[in-house]
């Protein structure tokens, strides 16, 4: 997994559908359903309230996204056995006997209630699969260091996601926080990526998120606590290590967005067993002290920088010299490398845009096809809006893989919509260039193992997501 044309308006802002919650009937009687319910998809996206304790959050989970659990389910496991060349039956005997043992009580009830959740509508999922879900992007991890262990010559085949900034201070418009990121992906797997979670536990914060149907965490890790801590990230590129004896990135990422009030909770709790697993760069805002933070978690090296006046910015490129020594195979001394390429386009951004940054820029960065090698407005591997997919459209091919994957959605908030619990969405191509996969299919056909599961990837408008609010 690797991962402008026609750019939102300024009005889609101020006139894009608010998607506010109203609790309503569910269509049964169980006890464990008050209070939760999902609104009918709006431009791509699903909006999902959650509340109450660990298993009920679970079984609302389970119970009102069953079909698109399944379909997730279906998706990820293509994707993943694909990935690492194993069977998901061996991916679920890592879920079991390496992940399950470290996840909390707090998160196993979750988990269990969302298998109780689909059981209650017909589904044969269990814990188990929804562990291997959860942990999917994990097991490349894990699998590149058992063969490095082994003394086989391996070269990264961790997936690389994203592109992400936040800003404050001098840089912005109003001299506050603002923050945005996309997903890149593959999009058998990325159009799954359309779940708005709004979830209100019995202990921690209350936070909104995307997400993916069955996932406890973001996995793409955009989200906002009523703390006022704003979470992104990127992953870093072409990392290896793991801890089998660790936490899974997965519990630790939802934890943080649950339990964090400040920069320092987010990095201790991230760095707290950490396992190497799914090893990002971390970009955090704290709306109350106007500070933000880029937290490099590798596995044996950890930095974190912070500042009231600047900005942090992440295209799955390492930092820290010793990192990118011991822990990757970045190839940090090639300026063409595109996950280098784009971290030049994002300080080029930055500088021309210092003073001016807001939402509405942010969308424009999040949806940026200008290729600083060719100079050109040309969605690839090497754009701020990914697209690895381009040669479906019988664009000139560039060096390296392609495939049906790039940007698959994006979002972008600041300080004042964080304090209503807010940001802008915009699922598929918000950029406005679609996949379609019968089309790429037809002309790769070395890519039918994804015939049947490949969608479509529209691109759909901007809109605003919004928290619900008590006794609305």
């Amino acid at each position: 997994m690797l991962l402008s044309l026609r750019l939102g308006v300024a009005c889609l802002m101020s006139c894009g559908l608010l998607m506010q919650a109203h609790p309503g009937q569910s269509d049964s009687s169980d006890a464990r359903l008050r209070g939760s319910f999902r609104k009918p998809a709006d431009a791509g996206w699903t909006f999902v309230h959650l509340e109450g304790s660990p298993s009920t959050i679970g079984f609302q989970h389970g119970y009102l996204l069953s079909a698109e659990i399944e379909d997730a389910k279906r998706a990820i496991e293509l994707s993943a056995t694909h990935e690492v060349e194993h069977s998901w039956q061996d991916l679920r005997t890592v879920a079991e006997t390496i992940f399950w043992p470290k996840i909390p009580q707090e998160y196993r009830e979750e988990l269990q209630g969302i298998a109780d959740g689909l059981k209650a509508r017909g589904s044969k999922l269990d814990v188990i699969d929804l562990v291997a879900m959860n942990g999917w992007m994990e097991f490349p991890y894990y699998y590149d260091d058992l063969k490095r262990r082994a003394g086989t010559p391996v070269k990264s085949a961790v997936p690389e996601h994203c592109s992400a900034f936040v800003a404050t201070g001098s840089y912005t418009k109003d001299g506050r926080i603002v923050i945005g990121h996309n997903n890149w992906t593959d999009y058998l797997t990325g159009t799954r990526w359309d779940i708005i979670f709004d979830i209100v536990p019995s202990s921690g914060r209350h936070l909104i998120m995307d997400g993916v149907p069955g996932l406890i965490h973001s996995a793409d890790d955009f989200g906002i606590n009523d703390a006022g801590i704003m979470i992104t990230e990127t992953t870093i590129g072409s990392f290896h290590g793991f801890d089998e004896k660790g936490v899974p990135e997965f519990v630790r990422a939802r934890k943080a967005m649950q339990y964090s009030g400040s920069i320092d909770d987010f990095a201790r709790i991230m760095e707290d067993g950490n396992n190497g697993g799914y090893a990002n760069t971390w970009l955090v805002g704290d709306r109350k002290t106007n500070e933000i933070g880029r937290l490099e978690l590798g596995l044996k090296y950890v930095t974190l920088e912070r500042t009231k006046d600047g900005y942090f910015v992440g295209s799955n490129f390492p930092i820290n010299p010793k990192l990118v020594a011991e822990e990757t195979d970045f190839p940090i001394n090639d300026p063409n490398t595109p996950n280098l390429v784009r971290r030049s386009r994002w300080n080029q951004l930055m500088a021309e845009n210092k003073g001016k940054i807001d939402v509405e820029t942010g969308k424009k960065f999040e949806t940026d096809h200008y290729d600083m090698i060719t100079k050109e407005i040309d969605p690839n591997e090497r754009t701020l809006c990914g697209h690895i997919d381009r040669s479906s459209r019988g664009m000139k091919p560039w060096q390296g893989p392609y495939g049906p994957a790039g940007t698959a959605e994006a979002k972008v908030s600041d300080s004042a919509m964080a304090e209503k619990m807010s940001f802008v969405a915009g699922s598929g191509h918000p950029c406005g260039v679609e996949f379609h996969a019968k089309e790429f299919l037809k002309a790769h056909p070395e890519y039918a193992w994804q015939a049947g599961a490949l969608e479509d990837l529209k691109a759909n408008p901007w809109i605003v997501v919004s928290a619900a609010q008590a006794g609305q």
